[in-house]
């Protein structure tokens, strides 16, 4: 289990850097634990990891303020590590604690324009598109019925239905016929928008997740998914096999679809299009990595290593003599 250290007053020395996750109950994910233990072992008492539901954040006097719910006054950190799920963030809780933070000083990895940008799949596309990368046609809608959207003469099958902030293969199915499609639309969440995707044949039950650090690819996985089906997530009973290195074309993608969504850290989902050719199906700003890809973690801490030696404050303790 992680230490969690926290600012005391007379304790020492205030964190400069923090790892911010979700609030409680909620697990760290094991991605999460293993990355906090990191920058622990980096930072020592200058590391703190803080959850949304102990922070407290206003204006006082003119000024901007922080404390926890038991009143202590917090220093803004230098660098934040932002392990916050993008899609489901709340827009007035979670993403208004990230840009307080950041007009208090703090750099953010990844950044609050590009955790915004990638809590929207359609706002992911809509970047991506324009920086003239490889998408799948989508099409969305903004206040029409949702009955008047799948009968859309625009609106082709089979394709494939996701809703624009849905997390590890949740929310997402094809719908093979104009029929069915039909049928389900009265079941999806009326104030979720939903996009309905090109379904790329080439690659049914097959992405390519590339994790990329700071403009490298640093692992690569290929999931597959169990008897047929669609979504190929490791939550939805999926396999994992470690492809490092063995599709360059498509992590020199990952990493243009990184820089495109401005991401320091970003999990890309790239679908096979045909022999060596990509398509970009989606960019997770916090993504998880398997226990194998043990580049993934010393990447990201000295990312964050970076960001705090261009805040001007100290970086990472040396090690310790033998």
């Amino acid at each position: 289990m992680v230490a969690e250290h926290r600012v005391v007053p007379g304790a020492g020395a205030p964190a400069d850097v923090w790892m911010l996750v979700r609030h409680r109950p909620t697990a760290l994910r094991r991605s999460t634990r293993e990355l906090a233990t990191a920058l622990a072992d980096a930072h020592g008492p200058r590391f703190a990891v803080w959850h949304t539901d102990e922070l407290l954040f206003g204006v006082q006097g003119g000024r901007l303020t922080l404390r926890t719910l038991g009143g202590t006054e917090l220093p803004a950190p230098r660098v934040v590590c932002v392990r916050q799920v993008a899609g489901p963030m709340r827009d007035d809780r979670e993403v208004t604690l990230l840009r307080h933070l950041a007009r208090m000083g703090s750099a953010l990895v990844n950044t609050l324009d590009a955790q915004l940008t990638s809590r929207n799949k359609m706002w992911q596309l809509q970047e991506l598109a324009l920086a003239g990368l490889p998408v799948p046609d989508t099409l969305t809608y903004a206040t029409a019925p949702l009955e008047g959207v799948v009968r859309s003469r625009d609106l082709g099958t089979p394709c494939v239905v996701k809703s624009v902030s849905g997390a590890k293969g949740g929310q997402v199915f094809l719908a093979p016929g104009p029929g069915l499609l039909r049928e389900v639309a009265g079941s999806l969440a009326q104030e979720t928008p939903f996009l309905f995707q090109e379904h790329v044949a080439a690659s049914h039950g097959r992405t390519l997740r590339v994790t990329v650090v700071d403009g490298e690819p640093v692992g690569a996985v290929l999931h597959t998914s169990r008897d047929g089906a669609l979504a190929a997530n490791i939550a939805k009973g999926g396999t994992a096999t470690l492809c490092t290195g063995r599709h360059p074309r498509a992590e020199e993608l990952a990493v243009r679809a990184a820089h495109v969504l401005g991401l320091d850290i970003a999990g890309v989902d790239l679908l096979f299009d045909a022999e060596d050719t990509y398509t970009v199906c989606e960019v997770n700003a916090v993504p998880g990595w398997r226990p194998e890809l043990t580049a993934v973690v010393p990447a990201i801490a000295a990312c964050v290593a970076r960001r705090l030696s261009r805040q001007g404050r100290p970086g990472p303790r040396p090690p310790a003599s033998p």
